[in-house]
């Protein structure tokens, strides 16, 4: 499997993880922390998808994204070496944070098979000041590009 990113008609952003040893606990079942990393992970990869390049953003306007509230439901465990789907969805933008959608669905070998929903969550993200970390209005350019 390789990490190529997908957006399905829906705007939904897909990115691929392979679940290793790290990420599981004594009974090779993830660990529930990890999924917010593997959420971290599709997001970091959508925005860089979307030309939005963290690292350039701070330096260029000297602002950051910052998670500020994370809701999380798990529903099936993923287990070691297991392949699964991350996706990251647009659900809302305000003046200074946005949130997003987002879901771990475990990939079925079988073909026709629909990905196996594992956990969903959404995700809010502010948009803060780098050095004061305030809050600071999002750039209606950033604005225009998450919304496409």
């Amino acid at each position: 499997m390789h990490p190529t990113p997908a957006v399905s008609a829906a705007n939904i952003f897909s990115w691929p993880i392979r679940v290793y040893w790290e990420d599981t606990d004594a009974g090779g079942i993830v660990f529930y922390a990890n999924y917010l990393k593997y959420f971290e992970r599709a997001r970091t990869e959508w925005l860089r998808a979307l030309g939005l390049e963290q690292r350039h953003l701070q330096s260029t306007l000297g602002c950051i994204f910052v998670v500020s509230e994370a809701q999380i439901k798990y529903l099936r465990p993923a287990r070691l070496d297991d392949q699964l789907l991350v996706t990251a969805q647009l659900s809302g933008m305000g003046r200074s944070s946005f949130t997003i959608r987002q879901e771990a669905r475990l990939l079925v070998p079988s073909p026709g098979d629909a990905p196996q929903l594992l956990c969903a969550g959404t995700v809010r993200i502010g948009w803060v000041d780098h050095q004061t970390l305030k809050p600071a209005r999002i750039p209606a350019p950033i604005q225009e590009t998450l919304n496409r």
